[in-house]
């Protein structure tokens, strides 16, 4: 064989050779990310919002009156999502800053209002937004209930509540505002199903859980259940409307409820925080 041709044919071997190798360490290093990625997924926490069937549905309080909300609009702020070491039970004496977490994420920055009646009678909860997160399981929550800035429709307000209660023949529109900023830190979710399990392919998922039984109480509820017995009811409320409308702010509610009904708002309001069935501690 000529030589010259013998080189040349063994410089093309040598470079298809280290040509191979090189396409080798490529896929194999694209296959390591893929690989990586794969393994760490895309996480994603929702967070919804639930006013159960109490808001959708419609329900009789502990005095009597069937009310329907057209909306139940509240102002739902700072909420944050925790990964706790081990079982988390909030305390009214824990502090934000003093939380000890594997991991944590912002999931409201900014405020955002959310109408709580939105949707049809079986409707799922309301979708407040989602984040991608690291997995794991998110077993606390804290969130607020905060004053709405001037450019929100709840400008000056905390909560809204608007419909109609009815009671024999008797209708009252009504249309109540309130201010009462409260901040929630709530341990893991109880109910029917787990939530706040985050896989890679998986999504997880949290709820802010607001009572309104706790306000108006309720008819198939005993009488004499703490619910009924700590609940405002709608009487009160009914006996300040006036031609069959209720329009009424906080600081007009505090003016002209007793003082015993004054306390008795006050209470079911603080308690209307929940995540599912479990209670959560309101915290400064």
């Amino acid at each position: 064989m000529n030589r010259n041709l013998f080189k040349l044919n063994t410089i093309a071997l040598i470079s298809l050779a280290i040509a191979s190798c090189a396409n080798s360490e490529t896929a194999e290093s694209t296959d390591g990310n893929a690989a990586v990625t794969d393994a760490q997924g895309q996480a994603t926490l929702n967070l919804v919002a639930n006013g159960e069937d109490f808001v959708r549905q419609g329900f009789v309080t502990k005095d009597g009156w069937t009310m329907s909300f057209d909306r139940l609009d509240v102002n739902l702020a700072e909420v944050t999502a925790y990964q706790m070491d081990g079982a988390f039970k909030p305390k009214e004496t824990d502090t934000l800053d003093g939380l000890e977490y594997q991991e944590k994420v912002s999931l409201v920055d900014t405020p955002q209002m959310v109408d709580l009646a939105e949707g049809e009678a079986d409707a799922t909860p309301i979708l407040v937004t989602n984040a991608e997160v690291t997995p794991g399981f998110y077993n606390a929550v804290a969130w607020k209930v905060d004053t709405a800035s001037p450019d929100s429709p709840l400008a000056g307000k905390t909560m809204v509540m608007q419909g109609t209660a009815t009671k024999d023949d008797k209708v009252i529109n009504f249309d109540i505002s309130l201010n009462r900023p409260i901040q929630y830190l709530c341990g893991e979710y109880v109910g029917d199903n787990r939530k706040g399990i985050v896989e890679a392919d998986s999504p997880g998922e949290l709820e802010t859980t607001f009572h309104f039984d706790h306000v108006f109480g309720d008819a198939e509820t005993s009488p004499d259940d703490a619910l009924n017995v700590d609940a405002l009811g709608f009487e009160p409320l009914a006996q300040l409307a006036s031609a069959n409308s209720l329009t009424i702010d906080d600081a007009t509610l505090t003016q002209k409820l007793s003082a015993e009904d004054q306390e008795k708002l006050t209470k079911a309001i603080i308690g209307l925080g929940h995540v599912g069935e479990g209670h959560c501690a309101v915290i400064e």
